[in-house]
């Protein structure tokens, strides 16, 4: 039973002459001035969401991005200091790239934010697919078998910080701890100070292919699946269910699965579909590039693979692969009470903020979503 609704807000700062024919991505550069406007943009949809009754609102992690399209380089922080501007949203991390962090730093913050806010940061981790991001911060990412490899090293490091009262570690990329003196012993166990107080730490991650979903499904990971086309998003569920069995875990389908998806409120499909077409364009000028189109054919195979450039896809496909939901409130009832049905597990909608839409017509759509099909549904917050 869906119960939960949050919405997903990359970073975008509010862009001009958006849409397909409009800037060229590349050529999109903003002075830092500019660029800082995403952090009160996030203050101020953060206090409206929290008034309007929302779950959670997930930011991701990017760095370097002078494009304007994705400039949060520190979610923990940012959730730190939001949770001070609001009384009960959550601020969910899509995601912490490890690749880029040291486990025990990150695990520290983690702990950290966990007991400032009394547990309204929800930790998410994710491998990463920049390589401006990733190589520059001297991990790796195009070897994706080392990037896979020092992600799981850094997994264990991380479970093993957060639900072990000592611990030590010798793998490839790290000896924790060293073999060093101190204070007249040698070192061969560390504790994490402090550790989360809520525990076991609730852990999502992406599911941009089929690849991550052993991983994740077996460990208890939660995993997010954002704008993916109704056959891509079957296969996940389905996929993700059967591996959670494989380690003993039973789940409903859909169980521990967040179903990220575009929606744009209109008195008709027609004019919704209209208003957020230049939106939904403007951002897989962005995202196509990285392959990140999650749409299938009619054999069920998908589009793009992360990494691998797609074609621009156009909002009458996310409308007929049922990625987006536009028109009326009780269209976008309907759909989001098909999943319902066909996912009885399902607890949690994530609405995505099309990236080049301007934030005061967001904050609208916000509004008219929580008024008059949130209310549809039994919210828990």
């Amino acid at each position: 039973m869906i119960t939960k609704f949050s919405a997903l807000y990359v970073g975008q700062i509010e862009l001009e002459n958006v849409g397909r024919d409009g800037t060229p991505a590349d050529a999109r550069r903003y002075p830092n001035e500019r660029l800082v406007e995403a952090f009160h943009t996030a203050k101020e949809i953060a206090q409206h969401m929290d008034e309007l009754g929302y779950y959670c609102l997930w930011t991701a992690e990017h760095h370097f991005q002078h494009e304007g399209y994705e400039v949060f380089p520190n979610l923990i922080l940012l959730g730190t200091w939001l949770a001070t501007q609001t009384r009960q949203l959550k601020f969910g991390c899509a995601f912490n790239v490890l690749p880029m962090w040291h486990p025990l730093r990150l695990a520290e913050d983690y702990a950290a934010a966990d007991i400032m806010t009394n547990g309204r940061i929800i930790m998410g981790v994710g491998r990463g697919y920049h390589t401006r991001e990733v190589e520059t911060f001297g991990a790796p990412m195009l070897d994706n078998q080392a990037n896979q490899e020092l992600f799981e090293e850094q997994m264990e490091v991380l479970f093993k910080a957060f639900n072990e009262e000592s611990f030590s570690h010798h793998g490839k990329h790290y000896q924790i701890p060293p073999r060093v003196p101190y204070r007249g012993y040698e070192l061969s166990e560390v504790t994490l100070v402090p550790r989360p107080i809520h525990r076991p730490v609730e852990m999502w991650q992406p599911i941009a292919s089929g690849k991550t979903l052993p991983y994740i499904a077996q460990r208890g990971i939660k995993g997010m699946v954002t704008l993916n086309g109704e056959k891509i998003f079957d296969q996940v569920a389905r996929a993700y269910q059967s591996e959670a069995a494989k380690a003993g875990r039973t789940v409903a389908l859909g169980e521990d699965l967040c179903w990220g998806v575009g929606v744009y409120l209109a008195d008709t499909e027609e004019e919704a579909i209209r208003r957020v077409e230049p939106y939904h364009d403007e951002r897989y000028k962005w995202f196509a590039p990285f392959g990140f189109v999650r749409y299938a054919d009619e054999h069920g195979r998908p589009w793009g693979t992360p990494g691998t450039p797609t074609r621009v896809p156009t909002i009458h496909d996310g409308v007929a692969q049922k990625a987006w939901l536009c028109g009326p409130a009780a269209h976008v009832i309907e759909g989001i009470r098909e999943f319902e049905s066909r996912y009885p597990g399902l607890e949690q909608v994530m609405v995505h903020w099309a990236e080049g839409m301007p934030p005061k017509e967001f904050k609208e759509q916000l509004t008219w979503f929580a008024r008059d099909v949130m209310s549809a549904f039994r919210v828990r917050r």
